[in-house]
């Protein structure tokens, strides 16, 4: 009866620890949360070109800021299609540190209206955001008509 007792007992203050130990783990995992880095970008996450010529490039510096309270890393960024090009800082971005995303678009046989995204990959929650480019083109055959 007495080993029975001891058992009880010391499961009993296993699970009172082991639940003392999720509350805490729970509490710093949202701590660190709320340190991450954060992808805060200064203007718009959409670029609207307008109406542009078949062959123009077009170029749009996508700038912001690591709000968060540790360096932000952006580990990639991908574009939608072959004809958009992003560049990226290869660095970390400390906090409260401002950088860019350029991105250039070459209409080079993409007559048309036009929507073209950019998605970055980085250590921020959540791990992607996305950009956007977006227009019509006019292709030869509307430049030689409206001329």
């Amino acid at each position: 009866m007495k080993k029975i007792l001891i058992a009880v007992f010391v499961l009993g203050l296993g699970g009172t620890l082991v639940s003392c130990g999720e509350k805490d783990s729970q509490s710093s995992a949202n701590e660190f949360r709320d340190k991450m880095p954060v992808l805060a970008l200064q203007d718009s996450a959409s670029f609207d070109f307008g109406t542009i010529k078949e062959g123009d490039i077009v170029e749009k510096k996508f700038r912001f800021r690591n709000e968060g309270e540790f360096p932000l890393i952006i580990n990639n960024v991908t574009a939608s299609c072959g004809c958009t090009i992003p560049e990226w800082p290869r660095e970390p971005i400390a906090p409260n540190e401002e950088a860019s995303i350029l991105v250039r678009f070459n209409t080079k046989g993409k007559p048309g209206p036009q929507v073209k995204t950019v998605t970055v990959y980085a250590n921020t929650e959540p791990a992607l955001s996305e950009l956007r480019l977006q227009g019509i083109v006019q292709g030869g055959e509307a430049t030689a008509a409206a001329q």
